[in-house]
């Protein structure tokens, strides 16, 4: 009879979830504790590499499934690069991406979605099965393989360096006197030294210095002796970051799967085509192999993605070559009377099964 009273004495359990603007609170205050993170990729670096990936998912070739448009596979792996993560929702009218969404597993698999979907006067909530969903994850771990990890996660010591220095020197050249010098004139007053100071031009924020001789004398320097100009613009040489940058650069560039000729002004066409041959075969077409696997299972169509053809990412005088050096061999087994099988064995041997 008092079970009733027992469930009013009761304590309320509130529960809260990490969606929407929650998540994202949440988000920020983890990145403010942790330290800056993920803010390379506001660099030109990190943003060229996105622009290459982007480029080359918008180029591919779609077999089997009208809804990974070009529009849909640039975001796709626009969303990739920066997140390791894209998540859409598979509709009617197409794929509908989502900003947020919170998922249960069975297994390590994901079985259940809630996806915030963003609309122009504000966003909304869907609950969706797993079958529903297009869920693309690179860099995922076994500890939590429903989850991907972007390049920039994996590299956030190099990231950080790169933002660091650039920082550094955008900072320096905002602040620093750059091209500003102290030169020693002889003594006059303080109207003819006011206007020899409003007499130079290019002055950067005032910090031209116009000592007379007797200050420089006391300052240490002899302007009798050597009137050389003192300058005030800081020597970066000696901190080496131009070596430092060009070393960031060069790991973000591999951490994204793009060799660092690709970003050498010195490069040649051969180096530039290998650059673009290393990013389609061993970075775009594995991704795209995983979309196209995750395509298939939950479109119930097999889908086959392929960047290789349409960036021409081989070698067009080798293949010429090749194709010439296997004709050949066909028309000299013909003739010398060699069975289509045995043929056939020889191919596969060197991988010509097709």
């Amino acid at each position: 009879m008092l079970d009733w009273l027992r469930n009013k004495l009761r304590p309320i359990e509130e529960r809260s979830s990490g969606s929407g603007y929650t998540a994202q609170v949440m988000a920020a205050r983890d990145s403010y504790i942790s330290g800056r993170r993920g803010v390379a990729e506001l660099t030109a670096t990190v943003q060229s590499c996105v622009s290459l990936w982007e480029g080359g998912f918008a180029m591919a070739d779609v077999a089997g499934t009208d809804l990974l448009t070009r529009q849909a596979m640039a975001m796709i792996a626009r969303g990739v690069a920066l997140t390791g993560e894209a998540v859409y929702l598979v509709t009617d009218l197409g794929l509908v991406p989502a900003t947020d969404w919170d998922v249960t597993t069975r297994d390590g698999k994901p079985r259940a979605y809630r996806l915030s979907i963003p609309e122009a006067g504000g966003g909304r909530t869907v609950t969706a099965l797993a079958a529903e969903v297009l869920h693309l994850r690179i860099g995922a771990d076994n500890l939590t393989p429903w989850i991907g990890t972007a390049p920039l996660r994996r590299s956030s010591l190099t990231g950080a360096m790169l933002h660091a220095v650039e920082s550094a020197l955008s900072e320096t050249f905002e602040n620093a006197p750059l091209g500003s010098q102290i030169v020693p004139l002889p003594d006059t007053g303080a109207e003819d030294m006011a206007t020899m100071r409003n007499a130079f031009r290019g002055r950067r924020g005032s910090t031209l210095v116009i000592e007379g001789v007797a200050q420089a004398t006391a300052a240490g320097m002899n302007p009798q002796a050597d009137k050389k100009p003192d300058q005030l613009s800081p020597d970066l040489s000696r901190s080496m970051t131009a070596e430092t940058l060009a070393a960031a650069r060069e790991g973000i560039l591999m951490a994204y799967g793009v060799l660092p000729s690709l970003a050498n002004r010195a490069s040649t066409g051969p180096a530039v085509r290998e650059a673009q041959r290393q990013l389609a075969i061993w970075t775009l077409q594995p991704i795209a192999a995983l979309l196209a696997e995750e395509a298939t299972a939950k479109l119930g169509a097999t889908v086959e993605i392929d960047t290789i053809r349409p960036l021409q990412a081989f070698d067009a005088g080798g293949r010429a070559r090749a194709l010439s050096a296997i004709i050949k061999t066909m028309a000299e087994a013909k003739d010398a009377g060699i069975p289509p099988g045995d043929v056939s064995g020889a191919m596969r041997m060197v991988d010509w099964e097709k």
